[in-house]
């Protein structure tokens, strides 16, 4: 698979981001969108996992700039978990220990095949501040691997105006359950 867009489909999705990023200043105040398309147009590669990421109902906008990297950081900023990857157990170790009922993809094997990563807790208590996230759904969060190892992994919510982390077994899957990724730029 061609992980490159094409130039129209480039221009349609710069256009949505910047759109997204007009609407949405206090996500990343003291940024400009040019700076930002410059770097986009300059990886193409990094706009192709944006648009799967949009694709995929995550709304991914620019939430900072790393001065250490240089580089925009981009989170799924949908209000829900994205609906395009809900319904899937943790990663392909859980996948293929499921002997019925398997859900159709991992969270960890999705957002490889993306380009992303998954939020760490403390990313998605960032994303946190900038809103309210999750307040019906839940997201599968980068998990240590202490905890993986016990067949466990970790996912957050946003209930009663606090931010959970909570544990489940890495094979169990829910409708309402996706993942949020990250995509450095």
């Amino acid at each position: 698979m061609s992980k490159k867009l094409s130039a129209q489909q480039s221009e349609e999705l710069l256009s949505i981001l910047k759109i997204r990023f007009e609407k949405n200043m206090k996500r990343h105040e003291g940024l400009e969108w040019t700076k930002v398309q410059e770097r986009l147009i300059a990886r193409p590669e990094k706009l192709w996992s944006l648009n799967e990421m949009d694709i995929t109902g995550g709304e991914p906008d620019v939430v900072a700039f790393d001065e250490k990297t240089k580089e925009f950081l981009f989170y799924d900023c949908a209000a829900e978990s994205p609906k395009g990857r809900r319904s899937t157990c943790y990663d392909h170790e859980a996948l293929e220990a499921r002997k019925e009922h398997k859900p159709n993809d991992s969270a960890v094997n999705m957002a490889s095949e993306m380009g992303i990563e998954l939020l760490r807790e403390e990313e998605y208590r960032a994303l946190q501040e900038l809103g309210e996230f999750d307040l019906k759904t839940s997201s599968w969060i980068q998990t240590p691997q202490r905890i993986r190892k016990l067949d466990g992994a970790l996912f957050c919510d946003r209930r009663y105006d606090t931010v959970f982390v909570y544990h489940n077994g890495a094979q169990s899957y829910y409708g309402a359950r996706g993942f949020r990724g990250s995509l450095r730029v």
